[in-house]
């Protein structure tokens, strides 16, 4: 490397390059001025390395130095040697630099907050977000999710997919959340809508003979957000046309597989466990459940009286050794029941220890004793040794069951039950076509009105819509939904019975979906795809704690970006030339 500035990183420098001259720049992690010697902590994107400099020996070092502040950006000039006393916590900690000559590029003001500090708040790091990028640890995550993106384009470019780009600006279509919303100016009162994903575009490149689509595609919801949710996002989002469920899932495994190999160095082991939607939500209470650690969902079957489910789940010894964590557990047990107590449960449930007196046992938590329960536990606590525990939810089959899906969730994560460094990998198939609503009192889809169904349950469609199973996948990572998609519908006749079992009218369908439905008079081939979570995909391989982490400049929790502050009003010329009058 050549250059004005650097001749070489400072993190890439080793003993190798003992002897010689360098150029490197970068800005000044820490200064320790003892007078006679003084030393710099030089930072850039590859790491950090010690300068050394004799500031009395030399006037211009000495004036240099006394300009120089915490982060600010700095050249240098030096020779590299090997340091008397090495540091083995330090990448470069065999070498330092003897340096002859500082330029400052550019001073820093006193800093707003310490970048080693661990407990600055969100809304400072957000707001000052150019400086919190200078940690380590955040350009790292922002290289690795570079990688992952590289390696998805190399590995779909070479099986014969293509990059198309899809709108930004276009129409409101019912996708389950808020749309972001554009007003037109040449328009007055009609306005865009940013998509929730390109999913009608990306099916309208079907009908226009692609046949395989890929897209890092920029997406937009209005909805509130949480850890691993953002207002905009990016999806690795895929279609095909002519391929069946299996093939689907195949292209997205060999995607998968690369981006561990080449991203992790991991190895992982295709084709990936099927569950069906119905197998994991009995056994495990939820359709994204960490399968990283076992706490399988039991029924209790003993007779009762009052016609409710008894479910419970183990939480023993070999789970507690396989998270291997370092944290006492009487703290991460204390967390676990601190986080149960704190939601209001829609049935009954109990929490037990088996104590050093069996006849003595904890009960660490309860809500709604009933008789069935108080009857049940004697039976349940014969199957666990000392200390061990059951957790019990008594109420209505789906409720009790989905109930502790989420308890077990809270254990797996504040017990620390998943072994460090480890992934787990599965599909979840045969989703139900559709979920009856209470809100508003019909079928809905499950996924959405293009999904097939599943060719053996066609005949069910009218009379037993809630055994119809679908043609649609998720594909889930760790506890978290990473993707998911269907298979399409394309039969002009099979559309019209799944707008017919949701009471959707020929009428509402062509005024919602009327662009896409006559696109499909003219020959739409068999067709599929599916979207993963880019954010979410990065925050798993990168251990971080949200999405916010991962994303270059993130919004805080109320949407909002603070490094822009954003958003903000506009002018009133811009309202009067978009036909708008803010209603105060």
């Amino acid at each position: 490397m050549t250059g004005k500035y650097r001749t070489a990183y400072c993190g890439d420098l080793t003993s190798d390059d003992v002897g010689k001259k360098v150029k490197l720049a970068g800005w000044v992690h820490n200064i320790r001025d003892k007078g006679k010697i003084a030393f710099i902590d030089l930072r850039d994107r590859e790491g950090l390395v010690q300068l050394i400099m004799f500031p009395k020996k030399n006037p211009e070092l000495k004036a240099s130095l006394k300009n120089c502040s915490l982060e600010s950006c700095i050249s240098v000039e030096g020779v590299v040697q090997k340091r008397k006393s090495p540091n083995p916590n330090l990448k470069t900690g065999e070498i330092e630099v003897v340096v002859e000559k500082i330029e400052i590029l550019s001073k820093a003001e006193r800093l707003p907050f310490l970048l080693e500090d661990p407990n600055v708040s969100d809304e400072l790091r957000l707001k000052y977000r150019y400086l919190d990028l200078r940690r380590p640890e955040n350009f790292w995550r922002l290289k690795v999710r570079h990688q992952i993106t590289k390696v998805i384009r190399d590995y779909l470019s070479s099986i014969g997919f293509i990059e198309v780009e899809t709108p930004l600006l276009a129409k409101s279509t019912p996708e389950g959340a808020r749309d972001y919303l554009v007003p037109s100016r040449i328009f007055p009162g009609k306005f865009y809508a940013l998509p929730q994903s390109p999913q009608l575009f990306k099916q309208l490149l079907m009908v226009g003979g692609i046949e395989k689509y890929f897209q890092i595609a920029r997406c937009l919801r209005d909805e509130d957000l949480r850890a691993d949710r953002q207002p905009e996002f990016t999806q690795i989002d895929l279609e095909m046309s002519f391929v069946t469920q299996e093939e689907i899932l195949a292209v997205t495994e060999g995607m998968i597989k690369e981006v561990f190999k080449h991203v992790l160095g991991k190895e992982i082991k295709i084709p990936l466990e099927r569950r069906t939607y119905a197998d994991i939500m009995e056994n495990y209470g939820s359709d994204k459940a960490d399968l990283r650690y076992d706490l399988k969902i039991h029924t209790y079957n003993a007779n009762n009286s009052n016609q409710k489910s008894i479910r419970y789940f183990y939480i023993k010894k070999k789970d507690l050794e396989n998270g291997q964590s370092n944290r006492p557990f009487e703290e991460r047990l204390k967390r676990f029941i601190d986080e149960v107590k704190s939601v209001q449960w829609q049935c009954s449930v109990t929490l037990v220890q088996k104590s050093h007196e069996t006849k003595n046992n904890y009960i660490l938590y309860q809500t709604n004793e009933s008789a069935t329960i108080k009857e049940t536990l004697p039976t349940l606590l014969e199957n666990l040794a000392e200390d061990e525990l059951v957790v019990v939810a008594s109420g209505e089959h789906n409720i009790a069951t989905e109930t502790l899906g989420e308890i077990r969730s809270f254990a797996g994560r504040l017990l620390e039950l998943a072994p460090p460094d480890s992934y787990y990998l599965y599909w979840v198939v045969d989703f139900p076509l559709l979920e009856y609503s209470e809100t508003e009192g019909k079928w809905v889809a499950k996924h959405h009105p293009f999904t097939m169904p599943h060719h053996d349950d066609l005949e069910l469609l009218e009379s037993a819509p809630e055994k119809v199973r679908a043609y649609a996948y998720d594909l889930v990572l760790n506890g978290f939904e990473l993707g998911g998609g269907s298979i399409r519908i394309h039969d002009a006749e099979i559309q019209k019975r799944v707008f017919k079992a949701l009471e959707l009218s020929e009428t509402e369908a062509q005024e919602k979906f009327g662009f896409l439905l006559e696109a499909f008079k003219y020959g739409p081939p068999p067709h599929g795809g599916i979207a993963l979570g880019l954010d979410r995909l990065v925050m798993i391989l990168t251990n971080a704690e949200s999405i916010r982490d991962v994303i270059a400049f993130p919004k805080n929790k109320k949407a909002q970006l603070l490094v822009v502050g954003a958003p903000s009003e506009v002018s009133q010329e811009q309202l009067e030339e978009l036909k708008i009058q803010i209603k105060k």
